[in-house]
């Protein structure tokens, strides 16, 4: 059984994510098997605050040369965008950044 801090890996901190901070959404990079719900009870344990909607996207790895010209790939990645309810709090670890 997977915690709520292996799920949530990280935040995503980008001029665009720190936009959509003002109306409640945020984005975090997440375990690739993690399911919406699963999203949605990980985030709501870790920050105390009540989730409206989960969406997710799965993110592709792009090629890249490797050393001595080589091919290769960047990683693949899942990244939820995470939209709050109305009357919840904000994450307070967005706060200063906007």
């Amino acid at each position: 059984m997977a915690t709520a801090y292996d799920i949530i890996i990280r935040p995503i901190i980008t001029e665009r994510s720190m936009a959509g901070a003002v109306d409640k959404k945020y984005a975090f990079e997440v375990s690739r098997d993690a399911g919406k719900i699963e999203i949605r009870k990980a985030v709501e344990e870790i920050f105390g605050v009540k989730v409206k909607a989960v969406n997710t996207l799965n993110v592709k790895g792009k090629p890249k040369r490797m050393g001595g010209g080589r091919p290769g790939y960047t990683r693949q990645w899942k990244k939820a965008y995470v939209t709050l309810t109305d009357d919840s709090k904000t994450i307070e670890f967005f706060e200063g950044m906007v």
